[in-house]
C-alpha cells in the first residue's frame, strides 16, 4: 500500500509539475525581475546598474507620483460609491420585476467595450468644444468648465465615464445575488410586515454579503490598476495631473525608458493591491463573533 501510495503522488506531481512551471515562468520570474530592476538604474540597453533604494526615495519624493497617488485614492473612492452603489440599486429595483432583464440591459451595454473604446466616446463628449459644451451653448451656457483640463475635476468625469461601463456588470452580479436568496426567508419577514428598507436591511443586505464583499474587492483592485481609461482621455494629462499610479508606472518606464524607477512604482502597486485585497477580504469573509 506504502508504495502504491508513494507512486500515486508522484504521478500526482508528474501532472501538475506543467501548470506550477507554467506559473513560474509568467509571474514568479517577471516579479523577481521587476523586484531586482527597481533597485537598479537601468535604461533598457545594456547591464543594470545596482542603486540600492536610490528609486524607491526617487519615488517616495516626487511630487508627481504623490498626485499619483492622490488621484488613484479618489478612483478607489468614486469606482465604490457610483457603480457598485448604482448597481445594487439597479438590482434591487429590477430583481423582481416581469422584464428586469430588458430593464437592466442597457446598463450591461457598455461593458462589451473596451477601456479604450469608453474613453474615447467620453473624449468625444467631453472634450473643448465637444458635444457636451455644444449642447449647453444651445442652453446659453457660453462658458462650461474645462472638464478634461482642470484637476481633479477631469479625474472626476473619468471616474464618471468608467462607471458609466461598470455599472451593468455590478447590476448582474448583484441579481444573481438577489436571486439566489431563498424564499422562505423573505416571505417569512413580509408577513411579518418588513417591506422596503426594513426587508433591505434585515434580510437581503446581510444574505448579500458575501457577494458584496466580493463585488467591492474586485473594485478595488480594479480601481487601483486603472490605466487604459485615463490614456484614452487624457494620457495623464494635461502634464501629470490626471495620472494614475498605473500610468506614471508605464511613462516612466515605456516613455521615459526609466526602467528602475518604473519597476520601483510596479513593486509599490504590487504591495498596495495585495495589501487593500487581503485586509479587505479577510475582514469581511472572516466569522463573525457572537457577542
Amino acid at each position: 500500500m506504502a508504495h502504491q501510495k508513494t507512486r500515486y503522488q508522484w504521478s500526482a506531481r508528474g501532472f501538475i509539475a506543467p501548470g506550477v512551471l507554467l506559473i513560474a515562468v509568467l509571474l514568479y520570474l517577471p516579479l523577481l525581475w521587476t523586484v531586482f530592476l527597481s533597485f537598479t538604474d537601468y535604461n533598457g540597453l545594456g547591464s543594470p546598474d545596482w542603486i540600492g533604494f536610490d528609486n524607491y526615495v526617487e519615488m517616495f519624493t516626487d511630487g508627481d507620483f504623490v498626485t499619483s497617488v492622490l488621484n488613484t485614492l479618489l478612483w478607489v473612492v468614486g469606482t465604490l460609491v457610483i457603480p457598485v452603489g448604482i448597481g445594487l440599486a439597479v438590482a434591487l429595483l429590477t430583481w423582481n420585476l416581469g422584464g428586469g432583464l430588458w430593464l437592466r440591459l442597457p446598463f450591461l451595454i457598455p461593458y462589451a467595450l473596451s477601456g479604450i473604446g469608453v474613453g474615447v466616446v467620453w473624449s468625444f463628449i467631453l472634450s473643448s468644444g465637444g458635444a457636451l459644451d455644444q449642447a449647453l451653448a444651445m442652453f446659453g451656457i457660453m462658458d462650461p468648465p474645462r472638464w478634461l483640463l482642470d484637476a481633479p475635476l477631469n479625474t472626476i468625469v473619468m471616474i464618471i465615464a468608467a462607471s458609466w461601463q461598470g455599472v451593468g456588470v455590478n447590476a448582474l452580479l448583484f441579481t444573481i445575488g438577489l436571486q439566489a436568496i431563498p424564499k422562505e426567508p423573505l416571505e417569512a419577514a413580509r408577513i411579518d410586515g418588513a417591506d422596503g428598507i426594513r426587508l433591505f436591511t434585515s434580510i437581503l443586505w446581510p444574505m448579500l454579503r458575501p457577494l458584496t464583499a466580493v463585488v467591492v474587492g474586485l473594485s478595488i483592485v480594479a480601481s487601483l490598476k486603472t490605466f487604459d481609461i485615463v490614456w484614452g482621455m487624457t494620457k495623464g494629462g494635461p502634464g501629470t495631473v490626471s495620472e494614475t499610479l498605473a500610468l506614471t508606472m508605464y511613462k516612466e518606464t515605456f516613455v521615459n525608458s526609466d526602467y528602475g524607477l518604473g519597476s520601483a512604482i510596479a513593486v509599490f502597486l504590487t504591495v498596495i493591491t495585495l495589501i487593500a485585497s487581503v485586509t479587505y477580504l479577510r475582514q469581511q469573509l472572516s466569522p463573525k463573533k457572537e457577542m
